[in-house]
């Protein structure tokens, strides 16, 4: 990193979010950003909260695949009762 006081800082965009530019999520026009919040607050994590300590990767690997996979089941269970 330069010392230089008068450089500018590097800036990144990462994902595909545009600004808002200060508009408030309540503007019709900006229904999407407030979907999109909605969404991600109803999001539900592959593992229980907590900390985890194994003995091994293999015992956190298990753990981990075993919650993907009752997420899955869970996941078509849901989209099978809403089909009918």
């Amino acid at each position: 990193m330069s010392s230089t006081p008068d450089q500018q800082p590097i800036q990144r965009t990462v994902g595909r979010r545009t600004s808002r530019e200060g508009q408030p999520l309540t503007d019709p026009a900006r229904a999407e950003d407030r979907a999109a919040m909605t969404r991600n607050a109803r999001y539900r994590t592959r593992a229980p909260k907590g900390v985890f300590y194994y003995a091994s990767h293999e015992d956190m690997a298990a753990d981990r695949l075993r919650w993907t996979i009752d997420l899955m089941a869970e996941r078509a269970h849901a989209s099978t009762d809403q089909s009918r």
